[in-house]
């Protein structure tokens, strides 16, 4: 009969690089669960069994709250976005004789990067927060598990059609947002006479300036900044504990939230 193996006592100088693997393993296994639910969001939503009637109705009531409930804020923070960089492009490239560069500029830096950043904190803070608190005492309630001992699924009741909603919404204000702050920004420089053309020869340099890349790009990263802060705070949310105060969990899904939007935006500009 052989002896049962012992494992031996770690050796003192592996203890870092042990602390360093959980370390690493616990931040990893946030992102891949992430990254795993929003995958398993997109494939779902894409199957015609997983939209039926109180998945279809819940889609249309978050779809309705997120928009609403950020279109507020996004037409005020564009505004300002408005005056603070269309106004001072248009004034300073004026200045400069570049008046022609007005639309190669707006597009590098207000479409590609500023833009969808926004947008993302936006819809993070005003509806992100509300999916965390709702699912967050759903979790703690055990309202999951009544579901799935009625036979609902709470995936396609719940998780997929939020995150499809989140989708759509971003992109839908990201097109408000360009528009306004365009908009506001023209129209601030006519009235102060900085620009002689025509709103619509202003419009016609920023759409000249606008590449095909940017026209792919722009609705995908819209899209894929929804979803990854809808499922950053849902994830978030179905790992509350069953007393955990409300408060902290909001704080860690707004952080989490945050890096899925920045690493989102990120990589998809460093990919394209």
């Amino acid at each position: 009969m052989t002896d049962p193996v012992v494992a031996a006592p770690p050796v003192p100088a592996l203890r870092p690089l042990a602390w360093i693997g959980r370390w690493s393993r616990l931040r990893l296994q946030f992102l891949l669960r992430l990254m795993a639910l929003a995958a398993g969001v997109v494939v779902e939503s894409l199957t015609i069994r997983a939209w039926r009637r109180p998945a279809r109705m819940e889609f249309r009531r978050v779809l309705r709250q997120t928009i609403a409930g950020s279109l507020p804020a996004v037409v005020v923070v564009a505004a300002l976005l408005g005056l603070g960089m269309v106004f001072q492009a248009l004034y300073w490239l004026r200045v400069a004789g570049q008046e022609g560069s007005i639309g190669t500029i707006l597009v590098t830096v207000l479409l590609r990067e500023v833009l969808p950043l926004l947008v993302g904190v936006i819809l993070l803070g005003r509806s992100g927060s509300i999916i965390l608190i709702e699912l967050g005492h759903m979790q703690q309630s055990r309202q999951f598990h009544a579901l799935l001992r009625h036979g609902i699924d709470p995936f396609n009741f719940l998780i997929m059609p939020r995150g499809v909603a989140f989708a759509l919404a971003s992109y839908t204000l990201g097109i408000v947002f360009v528009l306004v702050t365009l908009l506001v920004g023209y129209c601030a420089a006519a009235l102060l006479g900085v620009v002689q053309t025509s709103v619509w020869s202003f419009l016609d340099d920023v759409l000249r300036a606008t590449g095909p890349r940017d026209f792919a790009v722009f609705p995908v990263k819209m899209l894929a900044i929804g979803l990854m802060t809808a499922t950053a705070t849902t994830l978030t949310a179905l790992s509350a504990g069953p007393d955990e105060d409300i408060g902290q969990l909001a704080a860690r899904g707004f952080v989490r939230g945050m890096l899925a939007v920045m690493v989102t935006s990120g990589f998809l500009s460093l990919a394209t």
